[in-house]
């Protein structure tokens, strides 16, 4: 394994002619995507839903593309590779969820929704409260996801061109700001579309090489990470020590998806409630797929290239499938490997991006500042207002969170949403008492008690801001537990005592259109 370090190390950091070719390659085939998209994208309906003119095996296949993210990739591959078993953790909890979404919430949203969650869970009850609740919700999950795909794509482009972390950070800020502001949701279906293939492709044949080395035999991988690095390697125990901590990590990526706003917009782009329904299954398919083979890349990783090599090229462990691609495939598959995680990175944070400018411009602009009297011009003008801050904000909080496992960063993000924005949509589908003032208050708790606990939690307490290890507030690394928990007995209570019998009284319409469709955009 000696010359296994040299052969790593021999061209990250350095830019190759395969890797600076499959990367303009990539960038150039979504830009003419984003050029045809632009002419047409015109009204609201386009911008935000792409005029719902999207198949339920495109969607399924975006929705994997949205889901597959740099976390999903590059984040699972390190966590298994440095952690071992209990990197895939991840890869099981985001899986599970999607049964849940296709079961719960698929239907009732593309019924009762229009371009955001918000329409759903304001459906029944009034506006303008429950709009800047949700808002603020869904904003605050988004920027922890994107600062996940942000740091991922950092990582990667500083080690692919040797450029310094923070313009990196700025180039994929710019990249992803042109597929949004002149595309929207068309173009950024189809850039998700593209990833998706190019991803499951790439890992396919990086779990073919490796089991190749080992005779494909899975066992004796894993009798190699065993002798490397001892069998606790292959045992629970490695990442997440607390039972509680466990179940609390398991929720958080489970319900998390249910409340993601980037994700619950795509339902919007289909024609009606059984192709989002369809779109989910196909979804549950490729994304099953990619997540039983990238515990493998890991594993490989592990036992190829050595945790000591990984760590010494990025500390969270997010190069290791990139390394692996190297090692295996010499420079032109790291490069076609890399170009593929950048896409992955750009398409997620394109429809991060989108959701977030949604949020404020069709939730706050139209909805509360114009009091729903706005035009469809000022509404797409106000979206691209908010999508240029979004991205400015994306950059600095990812040269901010420099350094950080990119799985990790996410498992936080979907603490964010199963806490603020699922017990809300959740309750206002299915409880007939749920209250505006139920609403705000379930919202907010989980957003608020989610961020603040996240901040005292060992996660930013010690390892961001650098405070010794006996002054944590908060005991577990992922506070979905309790944020959920609070969010859903809060909503709940406040309900209770704050009667709302207009809402209840459209309890039985709001049914009609959840199960029956009818009215639905």
């Amino acid at each position: 394994m000696a010359d296994t370090t040299a052969a790593v190390q021999s061209t990250l950091g350095q830019p190759t002619v395969p890797s600076i070719s499959f990367f303009i390659v990539i960038v150039l085939i979504t830009l003419a995507i984003t050029y045809w998209a632009a002419k047409r994208t015109k009204t609201t309906k386009e911008f935000y839903a792409a005029g719902r003119s999207v198949s339920a095996f495109q969607n399924g296949l975006a929705l994997a593309g949205d889901y597959m993210s740099a976390a999903s990739f590059l984040g699972i591959a390190g966590m298994v590779a440095l952690k071992g078993y209990d990197g895939m953790i991840y890869a099981i909890g985001w899986l599970v969820g999607w049964p849940a979404l296709m079961f719960l919430i698929a239907e009732p949203l593309r019924n009762l929704g229009k371009f955001t969650f918000a329409d759903v869970v304001a459906f029944r009850l009034r506006q303008t409260p429950v709009r800047i609740a949700s808002a603020i919700g869904g904003i605050l999950t988004v920027l922890f996801y994107t600062i996940a795909q942000m740091v991922g794509s950092g990582s990667l482009i500083k080690l692919m061109f040797g450029l310094p972390y923070e313009i990196a950070e700025i180039i994929v800020g710019c990249i992803m700001l042109a597929y949004v502001l002149f595309g929207g949701m068309l173009a950024t279906t189809w850039v998700q579309i593209i990833k998706a293939c190019l991803l499951l492709a790439g890992v396919s044949v990086l779990t073919v090489i490796v089991l190749a080395q080992f005779n494909f035999h899975p066992g004796e991988l894993y009798a190699a990470v065993a002798a490397k690095y001892g069998q606790a390697a292959l045992e629970p125990g490695g990442l997440v020590t607390s039972p509680l901590d466990a179940f609390s990590l398991g929720l958080a990526l489970m319900l998390g998806l249910l409340g993601l706003p980037h994700i619950l917009q795509r339902f919007f782009t289909v024609p009606d409630a059984k192709a989002a329904r369809i779109s989910v299954l196909y979804a549950t398919g490729f994304i099953g797929y990619f997540y039983i083979i990238i515990p493998i890349v890991g594993f490989g990783a592990a036992a190829l290239i050595g945790r000591e090599v990984i760590t010494n090229m990025d500390k969270g462990g997010n190069m290791a499938a990139p390394l692996l691609a190297e090692f295996l495939g010499g420079t032109p598959f790291l490069g076609f490997i890399a170009a593929v995680a950048f896409a992955t990175i750009l398409a997620v944070v394109a429809g991060l991006t989108l959701a977030g400018a949604s949020a404020f411009s069709h939730d706050i602009y139209v909805h509360v500042i114009k009091g729903g009297k706005a035009t469809e011009q000022e509404e797409v003008k106000a979206s691209r207002i908010a999508t240029f801050i979004f991205g400015v904000f994306a950059v600095l909080l990812g040269i901010l969170f420099k350094g950080q496992n990119v799985a990790f960063m996410v498992g936080l993000a979907f603490a964010i949403a199963c806490s603020a924005n699922f017990p809300a949509l959740v309750l206002s589908i299915f409880w007939k008492r749920f209250t505006t003032q139920g609403a705000v208050w379930a919202i907010l708790t989980g957003a608020i008690l989610a961020v603040g606990l996240i901040i005292v939690s060992p996660t930013v307490w010690v390892d961001v801001l650098k405070n010794p290890k006996e002054s944590v507030l908060f005991p577990l690394k992922n506070p979905a537990v309790v944020s959920m928990t609070a969010s859903f007995i809060v909503g709940i209570l406040v309900s209770l005592m704050t009667r709302e019998p207009e809402a209840e009284a459209k309890f039985e319409d709001e049914k009609l259109r959840t199960y029956l469709g009818v009215g639905a955009e």
